[in-house]
């Protein structure tokens, strides 16, 4: 077709379309009349290497309709071409500028465009129309800024914005572009790893201190004990694991407080009518054993757990393992074992910050409180027997007593 172009000095229009033209891009030089300014060769069989030989002074070419996936880098030089039409052919992105410095209207429609080139704008500044509609658009965060430098190059989409509507993803199939958008820290990833790391950051900090301030690392580490513990009983004696309860209470108090608890609380309830069996530490912990394995077997052989609390208990390390394993007990067996006396006023601002289940107990349970007042005293331990009230299994001189 170019050579017999090649005589016709005055041939300035060419229609070749509907045919089944094709270039298979062999070295073959072609020769196209030089006033020829308007081709078309659209609905023909020609593939990429139709740029190969083309008129050099074409102003308006129409490819339309053919098999072209891309345009070749280097290889188109046409100077004079201001209109190209590349509708309905299999185009993956929008075509570079660098063949055709004077480009100023662009067809793309109907190809194969995902997401295209952000910097089109930039390549071809002389591009007045850009139709790029219809398009299969996959919108991501590279349309997105393809969207925002056609806004910043003053609007050249032809058809926008009905024309344009995203196709992948499936959820936002049918979005039309003008009302898509993500946010600067879903497309930055450097802005996303940052706030990420920051917010991280923030997170470990903000556990850190509640572990500080809660004191969880105790925590752990005493429910790791008891944890030890109960495996060890199971190992050593596996068919004794049904605890038989051999105490009504076991007594938890700060070594200072030792005075009243030897001189009234044991005294009062050990003896007289109705004795009490009471589990204490100097006389029932078992030698060779851990004191927290003591504290755990003492706790669990009791029926319940008395504790008398003052400023001195919660300043004491023991008391405050004696306090989490009996707390422990009573949410695992669904009990009521706590008993709580309150020897001295404890102010709220005393109590360290992990003791928070003393603080709740003391907000939600009911105490008693000793009184100052010797006259109300008796009553005192009459309430104290009763809230201990249950038969244990005792010797049978004890029972001919009660009996008598």
């Amino acid at each position: 077709v170019s050579f017999m172009t090649s005589h016709m000095k005055s041939l300035k229009y060419l229609d070749m379309s509907n045919n089944l033209l094709y270039h298979d891009g062999a070295a073959v030089q072609c020769h196209w009349a030089e006033s020829l300014t308007e081709l078309d060769l659209s609905s023909n069989q020609l593939a990429d290497a139709v740029f190969e030989c083309l008129p050099v002074n074409i102003q308006k070419l129409d490819l339309q309709n053919n098999q072209i996936s891309s345009v070749p880098k280097g290889v188109a030089d046409l100077k004079s071409l201001e209109e190209l039409n590349l509708a309905s052919n299999r185009l993956a992105d929008l075509p570079g500028c660098s063949g055709f410095p004077s480009l100023q209207f662009l067809n793309v429609e109907q190809n194969s465009i995902l997401t295209p080139s952000a910097d089109f704008f930039q390549s071809c500044p002389r591009v007045r129309e850009l139709q790029a509609g219809h398009n299969p658009f996959k919108c991501s965060c590279e349309l997105q800024d393809f969207i925002r430098l056609e806004r910043r190059a003053g609007g050249k989409l032809f058809g926008w914005p009905s024309a344009y509507t995203c196709e992948y993803p499936e959820g936002l199939r049918g979005t039309e572009l003008k009302d898509f958008h993500l946010s600067e820290l879903a497309c930055n990833t450097t802005l996303l790893l940052v706030t990420a790391l920051l917010l991280t950051l923030v997170l470990v900090a903000v556990v850190a201190f509640l572990c500080i301030y809660l004191d969880v690392p105790w925590y752990v580490r005493m429910t790791w004990q008891w944890t030890q513990t109960k495996r060890r009983a199971w190992h050593n004696h596996p068919k004794e694991q049904e605890t038989v309860l051999q105490f009504h209470a076991f007594i938890s108090y700060s070594e200072r407080d030792a005075p009243w608890v030897k001189d009234e609380l044991i005294p009062n309830l050990e003896k007289g009518e109705g004795c009490v069996r009471l589990c204490q530490h100097e006389r029932n912990f078992i030698p060779g054993k851990s004191i927290v394995e003591n504290i755990i077997n003492c706790i669990e052989k009791s029926y319940k757990s008395i504790f008398v609390l003052s400023p001195n208990f919660v300043q004491s390390e023991w008391c405050h393992y004696e306090l989490y394993f009996a707390h422990h007990k009573l949410f695992s067996e669904n009990s009521n074992s706590l008993i709580l006396i309150l020897l001295e006023p404890i102010p709220p601002y005393v109590i360290p910050a992990r003791y928070h289940k003393l603080k709740a107990l003391m907000a939600k349970r009911t105490y008693l409180e000793w009184p100052k007042e010797r006259s109300k005293h008796a009553l005192f331990w009459a309430n104290l027997r009763a809230a201990i009230n249950i038969n244990l299994p005792i010797p049978i001189e004890a029972n001919e007593e009660q009996s008598d």
